[in-house]
């Protein structure tokens, strides 16, 4: 069903994110602290002191998160995509609540532009839930030990 590959392609979509930025901010975390998110912006840098520590946890995170996301866009199994996005929708939702009391160091555009992407890390997985559950109630059921049908 298409709802059900929309889900696994917005699976894959969040995967490739996490991906990126678990990379380089496991593999270079000094230049992951410095620069992210690019493109002249610094939001990491706003919360000095830099700990290599920390800054390749993140990455361990990221990347923890990407393998999860893959794993879940791949397997057709309901309730895999669910227990995945719950565990993003978690750390997403942490992350955010955190920032929106911490924005010491950054301009007003960058702080909206901080927030509004950490925003949409809570806003995704809902939405791949939401269209998910979607898919399953015009889809006949299944017994429950069967995974879904590929789309």
């Amino acid at each position: 069903m298409i709802r059900t590959l929309l889900v696994r392609v917005g699976l894959a979509a969040l995967a490739v994110v996490n991906a990126w930025w678990g990379a380089w901010a496991y593999l270079a975390p000094r230049s992951f602290f410095d620069t992210f998110p690019g493109f002249g912006h610094h939001w990491t840098a706003a919360y000095p002191p830099y700990n290599e520590h920390l800054v390749t946890d993140l990455g361990s995170t990221f990347l923890t998160l990407a393998a999860l996301l893959t794993t879940a866009a791949i397997l057709n199994d309901r309730r895999v995509r669910a227990v995945v996005l719950g565990g993003v929708l978690v750390f997403n939702t942490l992350h955010l609540a955190f920032h929106l009391g911490h924005h010491q160091g950054m301009g007003p555009f960058d702080v909206t532009a901080s927030l509004t992407s950490l925003a949409i890390g809570v806003v995704a997985p809902v939405a791949l839930l939401a269209l998910d559950a979607w898919a399953a109630r015009v889809t006949p059921r299944r017994t429950r030990s069967t995974p879904d049908r590929p789309s």
